[in-house]
């Protein structure tokens, strides 16, 4: 079969993209080399969509910044992600400081940021209590707001499924299909797959997918890595979005409320080596807890119940967002997607459907699209009407596999059965947020194991946390040889 659009990649920019292609008479392919979607940038980050004060006026980051987060609004309320404008604060903790937001509230200003405000250290500690009685002043942004970033790229992802995109997972791009000077499609682990786009939408590898492209040799992504920590919303609770002023490295080490209900802080930004480098370190995590306490003082690590690493895709020598559409015949590249690139998605998909456009691509809409993911509510969510009748037609919502976060065989059976079915740990994770609480998965890890080994009709030991090599289960147990 000959596609229209191959999509390298299934993060949150290549799923927003993939649902807009599908919008038109478009045959696409996703790719993604991982055993789920979005398991790269797009799963560990700040779940912050930034209100656009921070790129330079200018840049693409700041025109798409500010666009991405207008369009939050109706595609969160179209897919059923869980999205809240909280508003953020930037926090001068010194005076020396205060230029600094000065600074910040002109390049919003210039951006077309609505609402900016530069408050005192009065309002500022007024306003969020618990801040550092150092607080000299702030910038609040009305329009930031908090998501979480699992759901909105899964749901993104499956409703494009859902619409006809094609999904297929451990696909590893291997090199390009050229056909007089032209990219005509794809070589991969799975054989060939030829069309007539092919689009980099790989995240921190995409410097390397542009490179056998033929463009850009002086380009290059340095992999940063940034640290978090997660408290425990049962002793500590937080309902700000707090970030320090930032610096040449970033925004800095922000303490931040999620959707539920957790305090995040980080992240902090190194650079490595190593693309893969997602493991925290001592140190690392000592900057995190040592700068959220700069700004908010008073909770205790000992409240810590989860940490991770995500890697930055920023990109050398511009840092800025690079999006090309055909400067080489039949390919997109979208590369250097660091933050706000979560922001920035929905307006990044936004911009290659008006490149395309201006191309001359046959753009015409499909009757049948559905925009609308229908919700699959968690069993916790419903009334107590609604969980009585829900047992009564599946005994499986009765019975809870996860206590902390009550996520019941029911909820954990409807995502293994969905229309991209949850085949690991990690990938039931992301969606019903299984394993998150206070025992970060510790009393349900055995009665998941036997589901997936049951639902997937195979056996213990190939049930794995995130797919290859992560598998929970290496021998029998007390002396069980039916595993």
């Amino acid at each position: 079969m000959r596609y229209d659009y191959i999509i390298i990649g299934s993060g949150i920019v290549g799923s927003l993209l993939g649902r807009e292609l599908v919008r038109y008479s478009f045959r696409v392919l996703m790719i993604e080399k991982g055993s789920d979607i979005g398991m790269g940038t797009s799963a560990a980050n700040s779940a912050i969509i930034h209100a656009g004060y921070d790129p330079k006026p200018g840049t693409l980051k700041a025109k798409l910044n500010v666009r991405g987060n207008m369009l939050w609004d109706h595609l969160a309320t179209e897919l059923g992600i869980p999205f809240k404008k909280k508003g953020s604060y930037v926090v001068a903790l010194v005076p020396e400081e205060l230029p600094k937001l000065q600074e910040l509230y002109e390049q919003g200003k210039h951006n077309g940021v609505p609402g900016l405000r530069l408050l005192s250290g009065e309002e500022t500690r007024e306003k969020i209590p618990g801040i550092s009685p150092h607080a000299c002043g702030s910038l609040f942004a009305p329009t930031a707001g908090i998501i979480d970033p699992f759901q909105a790229n899964f749901f993104a992802c499956e409703n494009a499924v859902i619409n006809g995109m094609e999904l297929r997972l451990g696909t590893a791009f291997v090199d390009f299909l050229w056909e007089n000077g032209a990219i005509v499609g794809i070589q991969t682990n799975a054989g060939e797959f030829r069309s007539r786009w092919v689009i980099n939408a790989a995240g921190i590898h995409a410097d390397e997918i542009m490179h056998k492209a033929g463009i850009h040799a002086d380009y290059h992504i340095q992999p940063r890595r940034g640290q978090y920590v997660v408290l425990d919303r049962n002793v500590f609770s937080w309902d700000k979005v707090v970030f320090p002023c930032p610096n040449e490295q970033g925004k800095g080490i922000l303490v931040a409320t999620t959707m539920h209900g957790n305090t995040l802080i980080g992240p902090t930004s190194e650079n490595v080596e190593n693309k893969q480098a997602l493991f925290t370190t001592e140190e690392g995590l000592k900057q995190a807890i040592e700068g959220g306490k700069r700004l908010v003082p008073n909770w205790d690590s000992r409240w810590i119940i989860a940490q991770y690493a995500g890697i930055r895709a920023t990109l050398f020598p511009t840092k800025d967002f690079l999006i090309e559409v055909g400067e080489v015949p039949g390919f997109i590249n979208i590369c250097g997607i660091d933050s706000p690139g979560y922001a920035s998605a929905p307006a990044i998909a936004e911009y290659v459907i008006e490149k395309l456009r201006e191309k001359g691509e046959p753009l015409l809409p499909r009757h049948d699209f559905n925009p609308i993911r229908e919700p699959r509510r968690l069993f916790k969510h419903l009334s107590p009407e609604e969980r009585r009748r829900c047992i009564q037609k599946d005994p499986a919502y009765g019975r809870i596999v996860c206590r902390c976060e009550e996520i019941t065989e029911g909820d954990l059976l409807a995502e293994i059965r969905g229309p991209i079915p949850a085949r690991t740990y990690d990938a039931l994770k992301r969606r019903t947020w299984l394993g998150t609480g206070r025992c970060q998965g510790s009393f349900d890890f055995s009665r998941v194991i036997e589901i997936l080994a049951r639902e997937n009709h195979t056996s213990y030991y190939q049930v794995t946390k995130k797919g290859g090599n992560s598998r929970f289960v290496f021998s029998p147990v007390r002396g069980r040889d039916d595993l």
